[in-house]
């Protein structure tokens, strides 16, 4: 059984964070800082800000982050080669605005070390504000109430609003506030929170590092009665920043006043004398403007007039115009399990989290860990294509488009990158911010040319779902057309017995198998890339000859190519071992030896942290799932009993060291039958990030991983799928939950499914009516509504445990068992470097 599958129903320390339905709550301080700094973060997709403390400390990494907003630097390989990415790049950790420290009678609030008579802290994920409460007993005995507001709007992207506010329950006292602005670049708490230098944590690949030079150049500071601004601009890569912070402060007392300004630091603080039930409220409003180009005092101008609109507004209307927007938001996404409060909250936690990341990156792309931490330097993979677009498709077609916009902005760099690598067509970088290639581990990075047949599904599924025919005949066609070719020109015809299409030299999703030929998910996945590009260009042509045409003489496309794709896609070969009854992950995966994860340590996991990727190559072992996902996202190629036997065979060997994997386990674990490793598989995805059950949310929040427990709750216990518009489902609602309901959008059509134990219900909220199936049965769906009953909710096999391969017969010629990757004593110490670590053991 799988190491993923041995997470509690509620793995959340309950003690710190409550369960509550709609707030993430901090009950009182002392939980990991990287933790909790991750999981109050606020963000918009555009500017981000971590949880961390109005008084800056303590802190594990403080973080405010941009979207897009990076540095570059050199690539040193130890060994370079023709072809090897040059250039890094690494998201900027940009002036701190957070900081607004209060002393009474001189002493500093630190929470670390306050008596605290009274704490909570809560993210309300209803107008997505973090507030704080706290009582302090100071060191002289006076009682003081601090309560603190953070907001970072969804409605103005550049925008950030904070409060304090002070109560003198007990005492008189001088009272300051210093409200800052930092550049934090050059302190050492960043480590591991911007930059290209020295590794931590193992040399962790998925952590970011710290720059060795100074990134952000100070070019100007300003300020004036109430606002003060400074403006930076990138060492190498010569982007262009200004922040701006404007103040009003009202009480009843008199508040003394002084800002001051430094290149790289601006603050304003304030000094009163309070007596015994006196309060004061400190409003602070912040605004970042960010540039490729533009100079900084073009980006001032910006600044003021954001804070112009904010000081004749209010900070009140903001707020409203938030709730608003985030009302509107969770009725088009809000997906309901009822009966537990704990998962409830966990839900829409992770919902949040991807509005958090995706809803302004107007122009950008989302990054992996979104605007929450700088884990993966702040890179966008193709993990937003496949895990985060069809969730937006589904519940935010604006912002799929927005996402799949920048993409497309993406391909000049990718036909650059197809021709740097021999092939026609068009490439895209593994991960990237700027478009270009910034992976430097070709073998588990370039090497996976399945990105491209992820982008173009992710545009293949925005234009099925959305019916937005005018951005894909000007966007996604092109993506398409160029991603067809790179695929026919990179695959060749092998003529043995019969003609197949055969894809050599790459790398599936499973990182730990890399460089192999005829990968399952990758020529699966290239087959439909094919297939859409021919079909998309036979639909303009019918639709519109004068758009087609002009394509067709800007793309150069020949009569010949749709047709050669049409044929690359039919002849495709998929891998199969008849023997076993299953697909291949790659030609030659079933000739390794299994690697025995249930004889593993919990200590030897993540292997990549562990072991050589030589090591790891050498074995059956899956970071994450590789054919369960074709299994899922093109289910159409598979039969029902093709995809149990996948399942069973790749599930037990699948460590699930890919936050990535879990969410698809739970999909297909649904659908083959095992409903107890759907639940369990659905929980180590739900509860990734809120139990750090991967020990680095200190990095940033898994966001793919967040898209995919809505994929989990929706085409996994939902049953839904989705190929080529038609829309259908197959429900599996688990015994235990009393019902399901989640919304979705569909060709302008809104309407909300509702799943219970035996019937399923559709309401239209919004729209024409619309046309689904329910286990082949077509339902009209109209203001009425419908509802169809349902016999059973499909094969239940959890009578049978899901066996590794190492033990049902994989022998090796001298009739050992196939080799185990830990000594045969499992009481003995563990140790790396024992010589016998890999021999096999003995029947």
């Amino acid at each position: 059984m799988s190491r993923l599958r041995g997470v509690a129903h509620d793995p959340v320390d309950r003690a710190h964070l409550p369960a509550d339905e709609w707030r993430l709550v901090e009950a009182r301080p002392g939980m990991d800082l990287g933790h909790v700094e991750t999981l109050f973060a606020t963000a918009n997709g555009y500017l981000g800000m971590r949880g961390t403390p109005e008084e800056g400390r303590d802190v594990s990494a403080h973080g405010t982050f941009i979207n897009g907003f990076h540095e570059t630097w050199t690539i040193n390989h130890a060994e370079s080669a023709f072809g090897f990415a040059k250039v890094g790049q690494t998201i900027v950790n940009v002036p701190d605005s957070t900081i607004m420290k209060l002393y009474v009678d001189d002493e500093p609030l630190l929470l670390s070390v306050a008596d605290l008579e009274d704490y909570e802290r809560s993210l309300d994920m209803r107008d997505g504000v973090v507030r704080r409460s706290l009582v302090w007993r100071t060191p002289a005995g006076k009682r003081v109430r601090v309560r603190s507001e953070r907001m970072v709007s969804f409605t103005e992207r550049h925008l950030a609003l904070m409060s304090l506010e002070v109560t003198m329950l007990e005492g008189d006292a001088p009272v300051i506030v210093s409200s800052q602005i930092l550049n934090r670049q050059d302190v050492a708490d960043d480590v591991g929170a911007g930059g290209h230098g020295t590794l931590t944590d193992k040399d962790d690949p998925r952590r970011t590092t710290a720059f060795s030079h100074r990134v952000l150049e100070p070019q100007d500071q300003w300020r004036g009665e109430d606002r003060m601004l400074l403006g930076f601009r990138t060492a190498q890569s010569r982007m262009t920043l200004a922040v701006g912070a404007e103040h009003h402060a009202h009480g009843d007392v008199e508040i003394d006043d002084e800002i001051t300004t430094q290149e790289d630091q601006a603050h304003h603080v304030f000094r009163m004398r309070m007596t015994e039930g006196s309060t004061v409220r400190i409003e602070k409003a912040v605004a970042y403007h960010t540039s490729r180009s533009v100079h900084h005092r073009e980006l001032f101008d910006r600044c003021h007039r954001t804070l112009d609109r904010v000081r004749e507004d209010g900070h009140d209307h903001y707020r409203q115009a938030q709730h608003d927007y985030l009302t509107d938001f969770w009725r088009r996404t809000d997906v309901v399990v009822a009966g537990h409060t704990g998962r409830q909250q966990a839900i829409r936690w992770n919902l949040f989290q991807l509005a958090q990341a995706a809803a302004r990156s107007d122009g950008w792309g989302v990054p992996a860990k979104g605007l929450t931490g700088s884990g993966y330097e702040g890179h966008y993979f193709w993990d937003t294509d496949v895990y985060v677009v069809p969730f937006l498709a589904f519940t935010s077609p604006t912002w799929a488009r927005n996402v799949l916009r920048f993409r497309s902005m993406l391909l000049p760099k990718a036909r650059e990158r197809a021709r740097e690598l021999a092939q026609r067509g068009a490439l895209f970088p593994w991960r990237t911010i700027n478009g270009e290639e910034a992976s430097a581990y070709y073998a588990a990075g370039t090497a996976q040319y399945h990105i491209d047949a992820d982008v173009a599904y992710a545009f293949a599924t925005y234009a099925d779902v959305t019916g937005d025919v005018g951005f894909h005949d000007r966007h996604g066609v092109r993506v398409l057309v160029e991603t067809a070719r790179m695929w026919a020109d990179l695959g060749f015809w092998r003529h043995n017995a019969e003609s197949a299409f055969h894809i050599h030299g790459v790398t599936g999703p499973d990182e730990y198998t890399t460089v192999v030929n005829n990968n399952l998910f990758t020529n699966v996945m290239a087959k439909y890339n094919l297939e859409r590009a021919a079909e998309a260009l036979l639909d303009l042509r019918t639709r519109d000859e004068d758009t087609f045409s002009a394509l067709v003489s800007e793309l150069e496309i020949t009569p010949d190519e749709p047709r050669e794709w049409r044929r690359c896609a039919a002849g495709m070969f998929l891998p199969r071992d008849e023997s076993f009854g299953i697909h291949q992950q790659d030609d030659r995966f079933l000739d390794r030896e299994v690697w025995d994860l249930s004889r593993t340590p919990d200590e030897a996991f993540p292997l990549l942290l562990n072991f050589h990727p030589l090591v790891i190559y050498r074995f059956q072992v899956l970071k994450q799932a590789d054919v369960v996902l074709a299994l899922f996202l093109r289910g159409a190629e598979f039969t029902a009993e093709e995809k149990r036997a996948d399942f069973e065979y790749y599930d037990p060997i699948t460590t699930g060291d890919s936050s990535l994997s879990a969410v698809v386990q739970s999909i297909m674990a649904a659908e083959v039958g095992y409903q107890d490793a759907a639940l369990d598989y659905f929980r180590a995805g739900l509860y990734v990030d809120l139990a750090d059950l991967h020990h680095n949310t200190a990095d940033g929040v898994h966001i793919a991983s967040a898209g995919g427990v809505w994929n989990a709750l929706v085409h996994g216990f939902g049953g839904m799928r989705h190929e080529r518009g038609r829309i259908t489902f197959d429900p599996r609602l688990p015994a235990d939950w009393p019902s399901l309901t989640f919304p979705l959008s569909v060709r302008g059509s809104r309407f909300r499914v509702h799943l219970v134990r035996d019937a399923i219900r559709f309401t239209l909220e919004d729209g024409p009516d619309l046309e689904v199936e329910v286990r082949g049965e077509s339902v009209r769906i109209t203001a009425e509504g419908a509802v169809v009953q349902l016999a059973d909710q499909g094969p239940v096999l959890d009578g049978h445990d899901l066996i590794s391969p190492v033990g049902v017969g994989n022998a090796r010629d001298d009739g050992s068992l196939l080799s185990s990757a830990v000594p045969e004593n499992p009481d003995s110490p563990w140790d790396m470097a024992a010589a016998d670590a890999f021999e096999g053991t003995q029947p």
